[in-house]
């Protein structure tokens, strides 16, 4: 179900993206952030927990939308235990989830700030939706940073737990488990 959107068509993402990608995590944390995040908070946050999980490009589970100078926006799902964070919280194998009783996990989603608030999130996450449920997937879960709880929320999402991350140099991060069925 790729739709057309931000010049570019939804496609999965490949390895030849992570500098783009990079970027786009980069430039989104920074500046969708502001307002929720403190600047310490979002740079310890760029440091220990945001960055590209090539688990989910090696699983042909994550997507981007391609714009005319980068990328517009990047998301996905996955079959792994991992709720979130990129490589650099990877310590372990990433096991397999079980479709008959574990939820699907949203993980992931960074969009530019020239394309926010445009429905890409919205686009991006109905795909994800549908791919883990054509997976066996019953419902999802996710973590949200607080300026993804809105969109989640209007997507469906519940509250879990409020789940505050405190990361190694001591900054605390708060974040919100949420869930959903499909």
């Amino acid at each position: 179900m790729p739709s057309r959107k931000a010049g570019g068509d939804l496609r999965p993402a490949t390895q030849s993206d992570l500098p783009a990608l990079c970027a786009l995590i980069d430039v989104s944390v920074r500046e969708l952030s502001r307002g929720f995040y403190s600047s310490a908070q979002i740079e310890s946050a760029l440091r220990y927990v945001f960055g590209a999980d090539t688990q989910l490009i090696a699983d042909n589970t994550y997507f981007v939308f391609p714009a005319p100078d980068g990328l517009a926006a990047a998301g996905g799902w996955s079959k792994r235990r991992t709720l979130f964070g990129g490589d650099q919280m990877k310590a372990a194998v990433d096991s397999l989830l079980d479709p008959a009783t574990d939820a699907a996990r949203i993980r992931a989603f960074y969009v530019h700030p020239a394309h926010a608030r445009k429905g890409l999130g919205r686009l991006m996450l109905e795909h994800c939706s549908a791919a883990a449920h054509a997976a066996g997937f019953g419902r999802l879960e996710l973590m949200s940073t607080m300026p993804g709880v809105p969109l989640y929320t209007a997507m469906g999402f519940a509250t879990i737990e409020e789940s505050p991350l405190t990361m190694p140099d001591g900054v605390e991060l708060p974040m919100v488990r949420m869930g959903k069925s499909i």
